[in-house]
C-alpha cells in the first residue's frame, strides 16, 4: 500500500496541468478507487482532491513569480476558465492574489510533494479477526450528520439521546445475528473522509433474516469478508485511536483493502458513565 501511494503521488505530479483520472490511476496501481482515496486521506491528513488543488496553487505560484506567462495562460494550464476562477483557487491557498505574487514574489504557502514511508509505532499488537459473512441487514434509526474525527461527535449524542429508553430495548431485542447489540453504523461517507462532510449514521441492530420494522430505517451489508478489530479503554479515545491504526498500521502491513460498505461498532461492555469501553470495529474489506 505505501508504494501504491508513493506512486499515486508521482502520478499527480506528472498530471498536474491536465485532468487527472484516479479511476485509471488506482487500477494501474492493483487497487480501488475507493480504498485509495481512504488510506490517503487518512495517512496525508488531507483529501487527495485538496492535496491535487495545493500541488496545482504551488506550481502555478512559481510561474507566477518567474514572470513568462500571463495570468489567463496559466490559469487555463491548471483547469481554470477564468483568472477569477484561477484567482478565489489561488488565494484559497496562499492566502494571497496572484496579481500581489506577480509584483512582491509572496508570501506563499508552498505544498511539498508527498511521500509516505512505513514506520513502526508502537509495540502493542492489534486484536483482529477476519470473519466472512452473508448478506445481513442493519435496522433503526437514521441520520444525517458531520463527520468529526476527534472527540464526541454531539449531532450524533443528541439522535441518540432523542431515542426513549423503551426504543433502545426494543431494538437489542430485534437483534438476530454478529455484530450483536447495539450498534454504531456509518454509510455513505465521503471517500475522502472530509472533516465536516456528511454521512449517514444509524443506531440499530444487525438483522439476518427477520423483516424489517415498517417505522424503522435500514442499510443493506452486503455479503463478503469482515476485520474486525478489538478496542477496550477509555471512550472514545480509545476506539478512535484503533480506528486511526486501522488505517497507519494494519492496512499498510496486511494484504486486504477496503471495500464499499458500511463501518460499524460494536458496544460490547461500558462504564455507567461511559468513561470507558471495550468495543468492536467492522470494516468490510477484501483481498489485495
Amino acid at each position: 500500500m505505501i508504494s501504491a501511494l508513493n506512486r499515486l503521488v508521482d502520478l499527480v505530479e506528472e498530471h498536474l496541468a491536465e485532468e487527472f483520472d484516479l479511476g485509471d490511476a488506482a487500477g494501474a496501481l492493483g487497487t480501488t478507487e475507493y480504498h485509495l482515496r481512504r488510506m490517503f486521506s487518512s495517512l496525508a491528513g488531507m483529501p487527495l482532491s485538496e492535496y491535487v488543488r495545493r500541488r496545482r496553487m504551488t506550481v502555478a505560484a512559481a510561474e507566477l513569480v518567474r514572470g513568462e506567462d500571463d495570468l489567463l495562460s496559466i490559469a487555463v494550464r491548471y483547469g481554470y476558465g477564468s483568472t477569477e476562477a484561477f484567482g478565489r483557487a489561488f488565494a484559497a491557498v496562499h492566502g494571497t492574489r496572484p496579481s500581489d505574487v506577480r509584483r512582491d514574489g509572496g508570501p506563499l504557502r508552498t505544498q511539498p510533494q508527498l511521500r509516505f514511508r512505513l514506520t513502526v509505532e508502537g509495540t502493542n499488537p492489534m486484536n483482529t479477526r477476519i470473519v466472512d459473512r452473508p448478506a445481513f441487514r442493519l435496522v433503526g434509526h437514521a441520520t444525517r450528520v458531520p463527520l468529526i474525527h476527534r472527540g464526541i461527535n454531539p449531532h450524533i449524542q443528541e439522535h441518540i439521546a432523542a431515542l426513549p429508553q423503551e426504543e433502545h430495548a426494543r431494538l437489542k431485542a430485534l437483534s438476530d445475528t454478529e455484530p450483536s447489540g447495539l450498534l454504531q453504523v456509518c454509510d455513505d461517507l465521503d471517500p475522502d473522509s472530509t472533516e465536516g462532510s456528511e454521512l449517514t449514521y444509524l443506531h440499530g441492530v444487525a438483522l439476518a433474516q427477520a423483516p424489517t420494522p415498517g417505522d424503522l430505517d435500514a442499510i443493506e451489508a452486503p455479503a463478503g469478508k469482515w476485520a474486525v478489530f478489538h478496542a477496550s479503554g477509555p471512550h472514545p479515545q480509545t476506539l478512535q485511536e484503533t480506528y486511526a491504526a486501522t488505517a497507519t498500521e494494519w492496512f499498510p502491513a496486511n494484504p486486504w483493502r477496503l471495500r464499499p460498505g458500511p463501518s460499524i461498532i460494536a458496544i460490547l461492555d461500558h462504564a455507567d458513565d461511559f468513561s470507558t469501553a471495550t468495543c468492536e470495529v467492522w470494516l468490510p474489506v477484501e483481498a489485495q
